[in-house]
Formats: structure tokens, C-alpha cells, sequence
């Protein structure tokens, strides 16, 4: 008897902590949602190519859907949108590439009216345009019942999913996640694909997250704004983020290159009989080197991947640049 309570106890236990908990909706301790107005955010979306979806796909005499402009998604978040439809798809790229920086690298706008009517989308990346590497998402929304059209999801279950959050915050995404994907550069990425989630639990229509599990959503939403309806992709980190700022805004003539680094960089215009100092710190503000210079080449070769803050300091002057280390 004891034995059998024992084992009981130890699958109660097992199965709360095998259900994780994510980030919570916007407000609330914990929340990862970007407002529109972030000074984390440098750029927005360029150029976007969409494949509409049904109205309804369990009912395809309805069509597609129509509603929105993709013009409106080549500006900031404003909740002007462009609506995918069930198993629509949206590609947008960029001015310049993506690339990996530290923490979270891009987030995707939809315009829910609530933090509860969530409608969800996978999210995919490419760094030439034609290979796509999909963040894997999760979803622990229970599928006992189909959410209803205008039904209700608990922020706290969605992971890795666009629309988690309400209009104007946007989910954010990690290409620390896709490092390793076998033909991905997480430092060039051109192109972002939405595809909207068809959230019926109907095993005929339905979609799955990264675990196999059936992705419950609103449906059917038998509208012409009908599926996710995209508003934006406001970019974090891109290859802008490299370069020179003088501190003294007086013009440098010391240079340093490449600033996109895969073992080490050069420095050039340095004066013999000046005093030369370099530091280099990472984004945390750790500083990693810190010497005065004997030669022009610097060795990185042993950092990680990511970004870091170059200093050099010539008399009264400093000197200021950001690199990437490939």
C-alpha cells in the first residue's frame, strides 16, 4: 500500500513539473512583450510577400481571406494589418540582415484587442531565401474542446508561437535558439516567414507544435480578417550594429577592420610615439582585454560568438566601436 502511494505521489510531482510555465501577458512580472515605441527596436520590415488563406478551411466554399494591405505591414506597429487566413503565409525581409546579438533579436506584431483572444502563428528563418529553420514552439493549451471563435488563451502556455501577445506588443524571438541548425547563419538572416496556425483540434485541419501536441486556437474565424493577422516585424539586432562612434565627436583617425570578425582584427593610422591603449569589454560590460598596443593585429579568436565594445585611447581621445565576432 505505502508503495503504491509512493508512486502515486512521484507521478503527481513528475507531471507538475514536466508542465512548464511561460512568460505571462503583458503587465505582469515576467512578461517578455516589446511595446511598438522600444528603443530596442532599429528597423521594420522592407519588403513582404503574402499567400492568403481560407476564410475557413474546414468550409473552403468561403474562399480566402481579403482584409488588409501588405503595405501596412512595411511600417512600425500601428495595428493596421494584413490578415493571413487559415494557413496563410507572410514572408518579409529587411534592409539589412538580421543577425544574432545578445538576448532576443526580432519580435512579431499581431493586433489582438485582448491578452486573452490570441491568434498564433509559427515563425521561420532564413538566411538565403529559400531554406527555412522554424523556432520550435510549444503549446500546453488544453484540447479537450475546441476554442471557440471568439474564445480565450492563457498567455502562460504559448511558446515560441507569434500573437501571444495583444495589439502593439510584440513577441520576441531568440536566433540563439537556431545556432546550431546545419545551414542557418543566425548573423545574415534575410528573410522571416509567418505562417498562421490553424487551430483546430479537428485531427483533419489541425496543426502541431514542436512536441507533437495539437495547437488549440480560436476557430473557426470565418471573417475576411479571419487567421493571424500580421502587423509588423520590428528588428533588434542587424549587421548596423558594427561600426565606429567617436566619443569626442572628432573625426577618427584611427581605424580599425574588418568590424565583422571571425578570428581577429586589424588597426590602422597608429602613430609611433603614441601611447595606444585598447580595451575590448562584451555586452555586460566585462571587460576582456585591456593593454596598451605593441602591434596593429588584434586576436579574438578565442571569444565567443556575439557582440563586444571596442575602446582605444590615444592622448585625450577615445575612440569607440562595435564589432561581431562570427
Amino acid at each position: 500500500m505505502y508503495l503504491k502511494l509512493a508512486l502515486i505521489h512521484l507521478i503527481i510531482i513528475n507531471s507538475i513539473f514536466c508542465y512548464s510555465q511561460f512568460a505571462p501577458k503583458v503587465g505582469e512580472s515576467g512578461s517578455t512583450a516589446i511595446y511598438k515605441d522600444s528603443s530596442l527596436f532599429i528597423s521594420w520590415v522592407k519588403d513582404c510577400q503574402v499567400t492568403r488563406g481560407f476564410v475557413d478551411i474546414s468550409n473552403i466554399s468561403l474562399g480566402y481571406v481579403d482584409y488588409g494591405q501588405v503595405a501596412d505591414v512595411k511600417a512600425k506597429a500601428d495595428n493596421l494589418t494584413v490578415s493571413l487566413g487559415d494557413g496563410g503565409v507572410a514572408v518579409v525581409s529587411f534592409d539589412k540582415p538580421i543577425v544574432n546579438g545578445n538576448g532576443y533579436d526580432f519580435a512579431v506584431f499581431e493586433n489582438s484587442f485582448s491578452d486573452s483572444f490570441l491568434e498564433l502563428a509559427y515563425v521561420e528563418v532564413s538566411s538565403d531565401g529559400l531554406n527555412f529553420y522554424r523556432f520550435n514552439s510549444t503549446s500546453q493549451t488544453q484540447t479537450n474542446s475546441q476554442i471557440a471563435t471568439f474564445g480565450e488563451i492563457e498567455t502562460i502556455n504559448i511558446n515560441n508561437l507569434a500573437g501571444k501577445y495583444r495589439g502593439l506588443y510584440g513577441t520576441p524571438f531568440d536566433l540563439e535558439e537556431l545556432k546550431d541548425k546545419a545551414g542557418l547563419d543566425v548573423y545574415n538572416i534575410s528573410h522571416i516567414k509567418i505562417i498562421d496556425v490553424v487551430g483546430s483540434i479537428n485531427s483533419q485541419f489541425a496543426n502541431y507544435d514542436y512536441n507533437g501536441n495539437i495547437i488549440n486556437d480560436p476557430f473557426p474565424t470565418p471573417f475576411p480578417q479571419g487567421g493571424f493577422d500580421l502587423d509588423a516585424v520590428g528588428v533588434i539586432h542587424n549587421t548596423d550594429f558594427p561600426g565606429a562612434i567617436n566619443d569626442n565627436n572628432i573625426e577618427s583617425s584611427i581605424k580599425i577592420f574588418p568590424t565583422l570578425i571571425s578570428n581577429g582584427f586589424y588597426i590602422e593610422n597608429i602613430f609611433e610615439g603614441n601611447d595606444i591603449q585598447i580595451s575590448i569589454s562584451d555586452l555586460r560590460g566585462k571587460v576582456l582585454i585591456n593593454k596598451y598596443l605593441a602591434e596593429s593585429y588584434i586576436d579574438i579568436s578565442c571569444f565567443k560568438k556575439g557582440f563586444y565594445f571596442v575602446k582605444i585611447y590615444s592622448g585625450e581621445i577615445t575612440n569607440s566601436y562595435k564589432i561581431l565576432k562570427l
